[in-house]
């Protein structure tokens, strides 16, 4: 084999290998998004639409390895048929994975799981798709077209079953009221998704025209606990000096005190980190809007939903388990509790912005 065969086979190995990766992230998202909804667990609700981050980045990796694939090698026929169909797949992939995220939202939404016939058809709709989707993504992946044939066949008999499910929702005393219902949702979703299209062709343009990429996404974040003197400022403060460049980060309490822990004050000073100007806030006086524009909420002290009777459609919300709990006496209480704040903001942080973020 020539040295160009074997960097032909590497580069296409590549290839394979990062869509085999987001293929297995967005059937772990269909499944987990499911499984939120199913059984009422916002944990992992949220965590699905957290994880839809790294499905993104593998995402523009895969479209990077492509385009350098095409301008190394110049690929004409076969592979260049392969490149197109993942370029296609990339694409395909990537509005799947935001469709668990969709899903995964609409779960931490609900009040109580599903239960009674819309929890059997849930279930019995939801293993038909996710079925479809592990074989679909294996035909691909090894380049079967006769099993990608019959799996296409799937589809057409799913598409039944999904009438049947409509037809029986219809049926009940309500039907006029669910049909409304249905209708304003799927009008929704299809306008959320020209919007998002529309944007994307935006990015296209501005690309194809300037070279400028995408600029990386700076999140919000909000650290809530009882009262926003040591635990939530700590963990704001780690943040805006270790990730400045990456969010946009607060603190509140749900009953603030006067003023912050001055031992907390004096050891982050030690640390390099200026956080003497900081004042605590109240969870009650951030409004809906400012809560509505923070991309995750994070509680260091108990459940969030007992900070937030409402968590907005577009917010994730996590709990962290801090160790610490009790309020820190010395210097060795600080440096424990800022080493474990600390690893779990890089965390956060990578699973946000990838790995090496910082």
């Amino acid at each position: 084999m020539s040295h160009l065969e074997e960097r032909l086979k590497k580069d296409l190995d590549k290839v394979h290998d990062r869509v085999a990766k987001m293929g297995a992230q967005v059937q772990d998202a269909v499944k987990n998004a499911v499984q939120a909804l199913l059984t009422g667990n916002h944990d992992l609700a949220y965590m699905t639409v957290l994880k839809d981050n790294p499905i993104n980045r593998c995402m523009r990796e895969i479209d990077r390895v492509c385009h350098s694939f095409i301008a190394v090698h110049i690929p004409t026929g076969g592979h260049l048929r392969l490149l197109s169909s993942v370029i296609r797949v990339n694409i395909e992939l990537e509005r799947i994975g935001d469709y668990a995220v969709t899903i995964a939202r609409e779960a931490a939404q609900l009040s109580e799981p599903p239960s009674g016939a819309l929890l059997e058809e849930l279930v019995r709709i939801s293993d038909e798709t996710s079925l479809m989707l592990s074989k679909s993504i294996s035909a691909f992946g090894n380049l079967d077209a006769d099993m990608a044939k019959r799996t296409m066949a799937m589809a057409d008999e799913l598409e039944h079953n999904l009438d049947s499910v409509y037809t029986g929702m219809m049926a009940n005393d309500d039907r006029e009221r669910v049909k409304d219902i249905l209708a304003v949702f799927v009008v929704f979703t299809q306008l959320k998704r020209i919007s998002d299209q529309a944007k994307n062709l935006c990015e296209d343009t501005i690309f194809a025209v300037t070279g400028e990429q995408k600029k990386p996404k700076i999140f919000k974040i909000l650290f809530i606990d009882e009262d926003n003197g040591c635990f939530s400022q700590m963990a704001e403060a780690i943040a805006r000096q270790s990730y400045p460049g990456f969010g946009e980060y607060r603190s509140a309490g749900r009953n603030p005190v006067n003023s912050l822990d001055p031992k907390m004050i004096s050891f982050l000073d030690n640390k390099g980190i200026n956080h003497a100007q900081a004042q605590a806030t109240a969870v009650s006086q951030l409004s809906e809007h400012e809560i509505f524009e923070q991309h995750v909420v994070v509680s260091l002290q108990g459940n969030f939903s007992s900070y937030l009777s409402t968590i907005p459609f577009h917010t994730s919300a996590m709990d962290w388990d801090i160790a610490s709990s009790e309020n820190p006496q010395g210097e060795q209480d600080y440096t424990k509790l800022y080493d474990e704040i600390s690893l779990k903001v890089k965390a956060l942080m990578e699973l946000l912005r990838g790995e090496g973020a910082s």
